[in-house]
């Protein structure tokens, strides 16, 4: 039977932690964990399944923090568990190389399962994290092995409900009948500006059922039991995902601010924290105390967890046994390496017999050599696959009727796409990609940005990359998208030439582990160049290459990407017709060129030779790192035009005979 005054005194030492942490801060955000204290509590305390001393243990249950600028309450909560969390962190909370950063950052502390605080962002994670849970499950289970069994928990916020994110990624969620997602609404009536009334007054349950998901409530958030029954509820409901409406008062307990907008992001004061231990009989005037029997019922997470992981390792050695195939086969997909020779294959795709190929075909062809080696290699499109050539062959598509598909249709939602393909990422057990036109990637930023900051191994394929992509005009031509991109950190950006530079980015893409890589490929037909007449497209791998030069003494490097190094290269022959020796290089990743030596950089672009023209068919901010002040950046600095893309190209001046013309002058320059 539950113990009212022990829960009670757990519920305040979470309560309490938290103010504490963000008054000695004298920053952060104490009234949702004050709020939502209770709801939190009987998650961890009675449901959560999880093992603190081991917080990557595979079939744990995920809990995110959506509403992260509550992380206060993560915080209290991990410590209080048991998590490797010392309590010297709360007390460095918000200060520089601290563990508890004011928004919980994914890989700083055990626990926090991602970078939440952008509002929405933590809500379609969970999507993502819920979707990996069915198809680990749905691949890997058999009769009387249920070694993927788990619930993906969240706590999100009237500001995540308002997110247009979080509606799309609710609306996949219930399309896709995701049975473990159960996540818990902070009906707190407060934002920022004051009472939600004044811009937020829809019936968010009855939104949510009309995207299929079973709701509960509205309850009481500070009534255990009702909380209790919600959450056996929504584990009843197996075939949708389940909002629990909890009605919470935000910054419950403090006789001046309850209730109030003023408790939402600044610590209440040293006189109302006084006035809020006297209102909840909190009988402890030392901040950070943590009564014993509160502790030390917290801390019974840690036998509880651990034999629950005892327990499922008992199950997977039986599964092993049973199974040693698949058994194998889950342990290299929760690696998340590709097996040994998984690029086997790729190498013979192309060859310069070939007919003309756009990138984007060539990627499709190589997506599906790569499904054959890579089980766990899975994602989508933004309802775009036929024009981003995305779909894999051999393999089903995932959907409510069949969790075991590899092909994910996503709808016309690439901001939640991002985001959905972010959670089956950090989930484990998967390598996503996704896939849209490079214009709609500013829908994306901020998934690919979270992406970045976590290290996440997410690979985002942008195609009709260009004004190339023609008749549909400039609403659909990206100019400023490759920079914007670029400009991200931890990104690596690559603009693939022709096919065999294709299949090297791809390579460079399932390599990388420690974060995001972005391919942007094209819609229009291109050579496969001849690699016995130029350099080998391995080069890719370094970001930029010597493709071709006329002489080992050139007069100027012509630089380029994409379907522009078409043009270069056109150009360069087009100036030894006249005598003047170019160097080509063909640059697909400014992030992998300059992770390069600095001899490695000067032996493709020695300092020496000033006489150099980039030309890129978007934005030419930039390139001057690379021509210098001196140099020239062909590109566009305005909107394209709605007409067919040969057209487009001679009319703004991306041509082999424009280039030779700056090259010519940039020669006679130097040479005066």
């Amino acid at each position: 039977m539950p113990d009212q005054k022990l829960d009670d005194l757990c519920i305040n030492t979470i309560r309490f932690l938290s103010i504490d942490a963000v008054q000695q801060a004298n920053s952060g955000h104490p009234g949702a964990p004050m709020g939502a204290a209770p709801m939190a509590y009987v998650l961890w305390d009675r449901f959560l399944k999880h093992n603190p001393t081991d917080p990557q243990w595979p079939d744990r249950d995920r809990f995110i923090l959506s509403a992260g600028h509550a992380s206060a309450l993560l915080y209290s909560l991990l410590h209080l568990t048991g998590y490797d969390l010392p309590l010297d962190e709360l007390k460095r909370f918000r200060q520089l190389g601290s563990k508890t950063p004011g928004h919980p950052e994914y890989g700083l502390a055990p626990g926090v399962e991602v970078t939440t605080g952008p509002l929405g962002q933590g809500f379609a994670n969970g999507v993502g994290m819920a979707i990996a849970e069915r198809w680990l499950a749905h691949h890997f289970n058999r009769p009387g092995h249920e070694i993927i069994d788990h619930y993906v928990y969240a706590l999100v916020s009237d500001g995540d409900l308002q997110e247009g994110v979080a509606s799309e990624a609710a609306s996949l969620a219930g399309t896709l009948r995701l049975g473990k997602l159960i996540y818990f609404y902070d009906d707190n009536g407060i934002s920022i500006e004051g009472n939600t009334d004044i811009s937020f007054t829809e019936n968010v349950a009855q939104r949510f059922q009309a995207y299929g998901w079973h709701t509960v409530g509205s309850i009481d958030g500070r009534d255990l039991e009702a909380v209790d029954s919600a959450i056996r509820e929504a584990q009843a409901e197996d075939t949708r995902p389940s909002l629990i409406v909890c009605r919470t008062v935000i910054g419950y307990g403090s006789p001046n601010k309850a209730g109030t907008g003023e408790v939402h992001g600044a610590a209440l004061g040293v006189e109302e924290v006084q006035l809020t231990r006297e209102q909840l009989g909190w009988d402890y005037q030392e901040p950070f105390t943590l009564p014993q029997e509160a502790l030390a019922h917290f801390r019974q997470a840690l036998e509880r967890g651990k034999k629950r992981q005892e327990a499922w390792q008992t199950r997977l050695e039986a599964y092993r046994s049973a199974y040693p195939a698949e058994a194998a086969q889950l342990e290299e997909a929760w690696q998340g390496d590709p097996p040994q020779g998984w690029d086997q294959g790729l190498a013979e795709l192309f060859s310069a017999g070939d007919r003309p190929v756009a990138t984007r075909v060539a990627s499709g062809r190589v997506m599906n050599v790569i499904s054959e080696q890579v089980p766990f290699f899975a994602g989508g499109s933004a309802d775009l696959a036929p024009s981003t050539m995305t779909i894999l062959n051999n393999r089903e598509h995932f959907s409510s009727e069949e969790y075991r598909g590899n092909n994910f249709h996503f709808g016309v939602r690439e901001h939640a796409m991002g985001a959905v393909a972010n959670g089956m990422a950090v989930h484990g057990g998967m390598i996503p990609y996704t896939a849209t036109f490079l214009i709609f990637s500013d829908y994306m930023r901020p998934p690919i940005r979270l992406a970045a900051i976590m290290g996440l191994r997410v690979a985002f394929v942008f195609t009709h990359d260009s004004i190339g992509l023609g008749e549909d005009g400039p609403t659909h031509q990206p100019i400023e998208q490759l920079l914007a991109l670029r400009a991200i950190p931890n990104i690596v950006v690559l603009r693939p030439a022709d096919a065999t530079e294709t299949v090297q980015a791809w390579k460079a893409a399932l390599e990388r582990r420690a974060g995001p890589t972005v391919l942007v490929l094209g819609r229009q037909s291109l050579p496969v160049l001849d690699r016995t007449e130029y350099a080998d497209a391995a080069g890719v791998l370094k970001g930029g290459y010597v493709l071709w030069q006329a002489s080992d003494q050139p007069d100027v490097i012509l630089i380029g990407t994409g379907s522009e190094v078409h043009i270069a290269l056109d150009a360069g022959k087009l100036l030894q017709e006249q005598g003047i020796m170019a160097r080509v290089v063909s640059m697909p990743s400014w992030e992998l060129f300059d992770s390069q030596s600095g001899e490695y950089r000067e032996s493709v672009l020695p300092a020496k030779l000033r006489a150099r023209v980039s030309i890129e068919a978007g934005t030419p901010l930039g390139w001057e790192r690379y021509v210098g002040t001196d140099g020239v950046a062909i590109g566009l600095s305005h909107f394209g035009a709605s007409a067919p893309a040969a057209d487009l190209y001679q009319h703004f001046g991306l041509t082999a005979e424009r280039v030779a013309q700056e090259a010519e002058r940039q020669v006679a320059r130097d040479g005066s």
